[in-house]
């Protein structure tokens, strides 16, 4: 018979002092002194906070020494600045102040305004370097004292000819997802979800050619103007080269962990930069199929991607809302841009000026290369921009998932043109979505492909006059949005 000795256990109190002593003198370097343990729920928060705050944030106390140096400068220079202000004379009754205005400035206490070097009071003369005051300068009359500053001068638009739909091509047995015109304008090549890509005519809409080899959606199409050479990508993550002389796959380029969204080939190098779901752009040697460079650092889906000549010579568009400008020799980030609050389907260069657009579900952007500083706000467009497009008259397009089709002008942002695009008899209503868009190489013709399997053939309505279609546009009084 077994006898049952009934344990006795310390009071729970103690047993979590004495496992917060251990714990203290084992994490000693990060808690501070171990022998001063808190006595009170203030002093423990308070403790535990520090902590946090010191682990988080022990890397980044002191800034880098680049950085310090230039916020060094900036202050010296505002400081000299403000000693130069202070410095300039003030106005007397030689300058046509009333001497009881003087009177009564001279009276305020410095310390009023709280030790600031404000000089909202000081009154300068006509002929220093800041100018003289409205209203009390020879020659000015009391009441332009009291005249608003007048605000910016608004762009006005450039009137445009109305877009009308010219030729509907059927063909392909899926969503039509990509779009590319030959350099030469004789042909265009068309990507889409049946995983053929078909070559058209450009001036009567024949098929020609339709080329078979991918596996899944075809997402990206791009043609050589140096080379007999058609790149094309999708989302079976194949990157591929056919050479236009024998109708055929000649090289492949493999890398990408997920599908391939978008593809574009540099205008002076012979490389290709493509992007996808893996957040990555790849930069690829055409010839060698080598992967030069890996451009990494968006944490979404890179679902745009345009080059040009001069840096930033690669901007990408990504599912993280965010657009990055690249510095291909370095193999580094030049600039993110985080104006957008949704994610960033579309991107378009301006043909001519250095400048380009990004489309989001928020609205359309217009930024200013190589530093891409913000510029305007294209309103007016409605559902999320799948595509956007410009030419070298000066007229941006964009094309949403519900099938708006939207017409801007460049310079001003005003948009000039709305339509919903014309649906083919017997598709369903959701089947309106605008998914890629080009202008053929003249600009006089802008070629969508859409959601109803169709490619439409857009072009300006060449009867078209002003006082048929005048621009009804006003200039706002209100500030633009900025974001």
């Amino acid at each position: 018979m077994s006898i049952q000795i009934p344990l006795h256990f310390p009071p729970a109190e103690d047993l979590a002092r004495t496992s917060a002593k251990r714990t203290r003198s084992l994490f000693a370097n990060d808690f501070g002194n171990p022998l001063s343990l808190p006595t009170t729920e203030d002093a423990a928060r308070k403790t535990l906070l520090t902590t946090k705050l010191r682990n988080e944030y022990d890397a980044v106390r002191e800034l880098p020494a680049a950085l310090a140096a230039k916020n060094a400068s900036a202050a010296a220079a505002a400081s000299k600045r403000r000693k130069a202000a202070q410095s300039q004379p003030l106005a007397g009754a030689d300058d046509g102040v009333d001497t009881g205005t003087v009177k009564m400035l001279e009276g305020i206490p410095a310390a009023a305004a709280g030790g600031g070097s404000s000089q909202a009071l000081a009154l300068r003369p006509k002929g220093g370097a800041g100018g003289g005051l409205p209203g009390f300068g020879a020659g000015n009359t009391p009441g332009q004292s009291l005249a608003a500053a007048s605000m910016p001068g608004q762009v006005k638009p450039e009137w445009h000819a109305p877009w009308k739909l010219m030729r509907v091509i059927s063909g392909h047995l899926g969503w039509v997802r990509a779009l590319a015109v030959e350099p030469h304008n004789q042909w265009f090549a068309t990507g889409a979800g049946d995983r053929t890509v078909k070559i058209w005519d450009l001036a009567s809409g024949n098929l020609r050619l339709t080329l078979t080899g991918h596996i899944s959606t075809v997402r990206g199409l791009a043609v050589s103007p140096r080379h007999p050479y058609m790149f094309s990508c999708g989302e079976d993550k194949m990157v591929k080269c056919w050479d236009l002389e024998s109708n055929r796959v000649i090289r492949h380029y493999h890398g990408h962990l997920s599908g391939v969204y978008a593809l574009a080939l540099h205008p002076t190098l012979d490389v290709l930069v493509t992007a996808g779901r893996d957040a990555v752009a790849r930069v690829w040697d055409m010839r060698t199929r080598t992967n030069v460079m890996v451009l990494g650092g968006h944490t979404g889906t890179i679902s745009s991607l345009v080059t040009q000549e001069a840096d930033p010579q690669v901007i990408t568009g990504s599912m993280d809302s965010t657009v990055r400008l690249w510095d291909l020799a370095a193999g580094k980030s030049m600039a993110v841009l985080t104006h957008h609050k949704k994610s960033v389907r579309a991107l378009a260069t301006h043909p001519s000026e250095f400048t380009f657009a990004s489309g989001s579900a928020d609205n359309i952007k217009q930024w200013k290369c190589p530093e891409g500083a913000f510029m305007q706000n294209f309103e007016g467009s409605g559902g999320i921009v799948n595509t956007l497009s410009a030419n070298q008259d000066g007229v941006l397009f964009s094309g949403a998932d519900n099938g708006e089709m939207c017409f801007f002008d460049w310079k001003s942002g005003y948009r000039y043109q709305s339509l919903d695009t014309t649906a083919q008899p017997g598709s369903l209503d959701a089947e309106q979505g605008v998914f890629c868009s080009t202008f053929d190489k003249t600009g006089l013709r802008l070629i969508t492909g859409e959601a109803d399997k169709t490619i439409k053939i857009w072009k300006q309505d060449d009867n078209a006059t002003e006082e048929e279609y005048p621009l009804d546009w006003k200039p706002s009084l209100q500030r633009r949005r900025h974001w």
